[in-house]
């Protein structure tokens, strides 16, 4: 495991510094000793397949549940101690967000929410007219909410979660459910938002959406923490632990016992199988020493003729796969 630490911050530095923390239901674990520091202005990636203690791990960081053991604490504050404190240091933008006020417009739904907060109503206002700005909602200012689109009903969300300039944002599969071009600008605006300063935890199921995107990614899987590092990083455990392959022959009718020669020239470098009942593609899946130009010649050695040879996943997705036990 890589032993960088999130958002590439010094700990003593971080805005939120979560160590150790642990968390069971009953007999079952579900936290066992989880790490995570972003510094002010970085992005940090949390993935992990479903189950492996993500949406607890957010539920404990802002303070909607306490961990066992561990230490949590938000912008100096201890969020053990004192969880209602340490949650006015937080923003958070929900997967799906059901509490907004259909009938009410966008600002009047914010200015709401800022009295919740316990500010004034003009001051209240005039955060909801800013963020509504920031998040390219000025020109539905006064349109219902039950009007928005999903993608505009998210730029809500995360409007709402900036209301009192938090220095933690925790953005929850921000672009679940969104095209291409909302998902685009939900990042760009996590970018901006990063830039002035904030700490920024962003967890998805969108592998390919953190490359270049995330200062750091940890990894979680049934409930530890399997890879902290950059995204780079994480790229290099597809190239450092093996190959997944998908190989169309020449030989549509490729018989058993070519197959037997062909496994044997692998040797301990990895498996040959077939794809289903398909007699031309075959799923060729490496170990970490066996150099794939070596391997596709010996199998020419043996009469098999390659035609075509492409990577089954991304180098992201085949990492996180090697890393959890989301296996297919």
């Amino acid at each position: 495991m890589t032993g960088s630490s999130s958002g590439g911050a010094n700990p003593l530095s971080a805005v939120l510094d979560a160590r150790d923390v642990t968390r069971s239901f009953g007999d079952k674990q579900v936290l066992s000793g989880v790490d995570l520091r972003v510094g002010a202005g970085r992005i940090s990636a949390l993935l992990g397949p479903n189950g492996a203690g993500k949406t607890t791990f957010l539920r404990i960081l802002t303070g909607l549940l306490l961990a066992e053991g561990g230490h949590v604490s938000v912008a100096g504050i201890d969020v053990g101690q004192d969880p209602m404190a340490a949650r006015r240091h937080i923003g958070f933008f929900p997967s799906a967000d059901r509490t907004f006020y259909n009938r009410l417009s966008g600002l009047e739904n914010l200015a709401f929410f800022g009295r919740m907060y316990g500010i004034r109503r003009q001051e209240a206002l005039a955060r909801a007219r800013k963020r509504l700005v920031d998040v390219g909602l000025s020109d539905a200012v006064d349109q219902r909410v039950g009007l928005y689109s999903h993608g505009m009903q998210k730029r809500l969300s995360m409007a709402r979660a900036l209301l009192m300039d938090p220095p933690v944002l925790v953005i929850d599969e921000a672009t679940d459910g969104l095209d291409p071009e909302g998902a685009r600008r939900v990042q760009d605006l996590t970018r901006s938002i990063a830039a002035d300063g904030t700490a920024v935890i962003w967890t998805t199921q969108r592998l390919d959406e953190i490359r270049g995107f995330a200062d750091a990614v940890t990894v979680l899987d049934q409930g530890r923490t399997t890879f902290q590092g950059t995204v780079e990083d994480l790229m290099l455990k597809s190239s450092a632990r093996g190959y997944l392959l998908r190989l169309r022959t020449a030989d549509a009718t490729l018989d058993d016992d070519a197959s037997r020669r062909a496994a044997a020239a692998l040797g301990d470098r990895g498996k040959l199988a077939r794809v289903g009942t398909d007699r031309e593609h075959f799923r060729l899946d490496l170990e970490e020493h066996a150099v794939l130009g070596e391997v596709l010649a010996d199998l020419s050695a043996t009469g098999v003729v390659v035609l075509d040879c492409a990577q089954q996943r991304s180098e992201l997705e085949e990492s996180f796969l090697r890393l959890t036990t989301a296996r297919t």
